[in-house]
């Protein structure tokens, strides 16, 4: 029996969705930007896709751009937004915030600005114990020359859900003072929202985001497609060049199959988010409750009630957390000891060092990502076979285990 539990690294196609994508791999082969019938019939999917999103997103579908999936989003939004300001605006020094658990393809383009463009400022802003973005310093990092801050939806490694609308009336305030001053500094607010967009509205209206960054495999839809919210009015230049596709903001050929599989992808997530929110709720807790009751010295890193329904991180005292993984594996059990992106690092998570979490404790975290098809007679054999697990490592380096 295999039992998948790593849904923030990956998830399967929705069947629905793979039905929508398969006329355009070959029976509707057209490339989106011919004028002749073959194309018209590929760009007629794309609009449809489009329309899909924007309903997802709850914003108009000029606002909606198609990349290859979220890293590219991300640095479109980041580094496009720099270039546009540095290039149109000419503002001089400026200064950029994000936080100390984003995904690497946000931090590292914030960490690229920093090495590399002189007129580029940047802040990390800290978290709480349990993964959550401090309001009071975020506040206070807010320069007059802000320009951009950047902060994720939903953390990929422990689910901690982050404040975003209450970041957003920060920055509304914030605009609002600009305002009456006559400053030249705009403010825009970047979210990456891969891991939320299962769970948790992403109506940009209601979170007053002007770039927002989504995934296709995250919501059982393909690899290699991406979506970019970007409001209207919002400064950005691209990144890579070529055949001025999506409004110039991202060349190159529209991939037909995987954006209609994004834009069905997201009509279902849309349809079936308060269903699935509770249903995996209930599985996540009962699976924290069993992993409590049945392992000593087991350790929930983050707010159990405020975490996405997928997530649960937990840490085994004494228990090297490759070693987890790679018994379990065996034993037919997918898990991740963190992002997925990460997975070939033997250095500790970043999140949860930034949690504050100890490096021996972080090398022993264990993240299970669940989904709507799990069951419960699943959760309870995981937690089975992970009892087994642990205690067999444990015993082999029993000094830590004692402690």
């Amino acid at each position: 029996m295999k039992i998948y539990l790593d849904h923030s690294a990956t998830t399967p196609v929705d069947e629905k969705v793979l039905k929508a994508m398969n006329p355009y791999f070959s029976e509707k082969f057209g490339n989106a930007t011919s004028i002749h019938m073959f194309g018209q019939a590929a760009s007629v999917a794309v609009q449809n896709a489009r329309e899909n999103t924007a309903l997802f997103l709850s914003c108009d579908p000029k606002e909606v751009v198609f990349t290859s999936g979220a890293t590219e989003a991300n640095n479109i939004a980041i580094l496009g937004l720099v270039r546009a300001l540095e290039t149109k605006r000419g503002l001089g020094k400026i200064h950029i915030i994000t936080s100390t658990i984003e995904h690497p393809a946000v931090l590292e383009c914030f960490q690229f600005l920093e090495r590399n463009n002189d007129n580029v400022e940047v802040d990390y802003i800290p978290v709480d114990k349990e993964g959550v973005v401090d309001l009071d310093k975020l506040e206070k990092k807010i320069k007059e020359n802000t320009v951009l801050i950047s902060v994720m939806y939903v953390n990929n490694e422990t689910g901690a859900v982050q404040p975003l609308e209450k970041i957003s009336e920060i920055i509304e305030k914030t605009k609002e003072k600009r305002a009456q001053e006559n400053s030249k500094f705009p403010l825009y607010f970047h979210t990456d929202a891969v891991q939320a967009a299962n769970f948790f509205s992403c109506n940009v209206k209601n979170l007053k985001v002007d770039l927002l960054s989504l995934s296709g495999h995250k919501v059982y839809g393909p690899k290699g497609i991406g979506v970019l919210f970007v409001k209207e009015k919002t400064l950005l230049m691209a990144v890579q060049f070529g055949g001025h596709q999506e409004r110039g903001l991202r060349s190159g050929t529209l991939n037909v199959p995987g954006i209609v599989g994004m834009g069905e992808a997201l009509l279902l997530a849309k349809g079936q988010r308060k269903e699935n929110f509770e249903k995996v709720s209930k599985l996540r807790d009962l699976l924290i409750e069993e992993v409590k009751k049945n392992i000593p010295k087991s350790v929930l890193n983050g707010d159990q009630k405020n975490i996405s329904p997928s997530h649960a991180n937990i840490s085994f005292e004494g228990a090297e957390g490759e070693a987890v993984l790679l018994d379990l594996d065996f034993e037919g059990i997918a898990v991740s000891t963190g992002s997925a992106c990460a997975s070939g690092s033997l250095k500790p998570s970043h999140v949860l060092l930034a949690m504050g979490i100890p490096s021996k404790e972080a090398h022993s975290a264990i993240r299970f990502t669940l989904d709507k098809e799990n069951t419960k007679e699943e959760i309870e054999l995981v937690v089975k076979k992970l009892s087994a697990v642990v205690s067999r490592i444990r015993k082999m380096a029993p000094e830590i285990a004692k402690k």
